[in-house]
C-alpha cells in the first residue's frame, strides 16, 4: 500500500477516536434524565363561551357600540390600517385601495385597484355596500367574512376598536 493512504485512512480513523471520545465525555458531563412528561403543558384561563361549555356570549350590535365611539380614537386605531391603505381623498391605492369614502360605498368597487377574486366574488354574490355591520364584521376577520381576499390583516377583536375605527371611516367623506 501507498504511505499516502496508510497516512489518510490513520488520519480518518484517528479523526472518528477524537470525535467518539468527545461525544462520550461530554454525554458524561452534560447528562440530562429522561422527563416524566414529554412536552410542556399550555395552560390557558377559560373565559365563558364555548371554552367554559356554555354558549358563546352574544354580539354586540354595532349601532350600539356606534352610539359611543371616538372617532379621535378610532384614527389612532387607524394606524394599524394605514401601512396598506390611505385616508386622503384621492390618495393612492397601496396594497389596499383607498378609503375615502368607504362608509356606504359599493364592496369593491373603488376604480384603479385590483381586488382579490374572494372579494370580487363576494361583491357580485352579495350587490351590497359597507355600511356598519359589514364593516363590523370584516373588520373583526377579514378572511372570515369573506373568503379568498388578499387581505393579510388578523382583523381586531376588541369591540371598541372596531367602533372607533368605523366611527373615524365615517368621518372620510364629503
Amino acid at each position: 500500500m501507498n504511505s499516502y493512504v496508510n497516512m489518510g485512512v490513520g488520519a480518518l480513523l484517528g479523526t472518528v477516536f477524537v470525535l467518539m471520545s468527545v461525544s462520550i465525555a461530554s454525554e458524561g458531563i452534560f447528562h440530562s434524565g429522561e422527563p416524566e412528561k414529554e412536552g410542556f403543558a399550555i395552560v390557558a384561563e377559560e373565559t365563558g363561551g364555548e371554552a367554559a361549555g356554555g354558549e358563546a356570549p352574544a354580539a354586540v350590535p354595532i349601532a350600539t357600540l356606534l352610539a359611543t365611539a371616538d372617532a379621535g380614537a378610532g384614527e389612532t386605531v387607524f394606524k394599524k390600517c394605514a401601512s396598506c391603505h390611505t385616508p386622503e381623498k384621492g390618495g393612492p391605492n397601496k396594497v389596499g385601495p383607498g378609503l375615502w369614502d368607504i362608509v356606504n360605498r359599493p364592496i369593491a368597487s373603488h376604480e384603479g385597484f385590483s381586488y382579490s377574486a374572494g372579494m370580487t366574488t363576494f361583491s357580485e354574490g352579495h350587490k351590497v355596500v359597507w355600511d356598519y355591520d359589514h364593516l363590523n364584521f370584516f373588520l373583526e376577520a377579514p378572511k372570515k367574512h369573506v373568503p379568498g381576499t388578499a387581505m393579510g390583516f388578523a382583523g381586531l377583536k376588541k369591540n371598541d376598536e372596531r367602533a372607533n375605527l368605523i366611527a373615524y371611516l365615517r368621518t372620510l367623506s364629503d
